[in-house]
């Protein structure tokens, strides 16, 4: 049965706020000034907003947890493509943010 009404409200710990603090940042420097990515632009510097606040909960609408986890998504393919093809120092490296990426993912936007 599906559910009728879903919770968008957040609880990150500061480890969590942390990564995607830098990753909302990475990711508005790479579409900002593209017009095209308004919608985008907009929705991932409310979160940055709401997450860089110090609020316990984060509350975020329908449309910000959906963009916010499709590029959580796909940035965690990335990097396992890129794991794949590294050596063992740069695999390391890739080996630690793919494993936080996918205790958020899993955490917070499991379903």
């Amino acid at each position: 049965m599906k559910k009728l009404f879903t919770n968008y409200n957040f609880e990150f710990d500061k480890n969590e706020k942390r990564l995607l603090s830098t990753f909302l940042k990475q990711t508005l420097k790479q579409i900002q000034g593209d017009n095209k990515f308004f919608a985008e632009n907009k929705a991932f510097g409310s979160i940055l907003e709401k997450v860089n606040s110090n609020e316990a909960t984060v509350k975020l609408t329908k449309d910000e947890r959906t963009k916010l986890k499709f590029q959580l998504e796909n940035n965690l393919k990335f990097l396992q493509k890129q794991m794949s093809k590294a050596w063992f120092i740069k695999r390391w490296i890739y080996k630690s943010m793919v494993v936080q990426y996918e205790k958020l993912l899993e955490n917070h936007f499991k379903g």
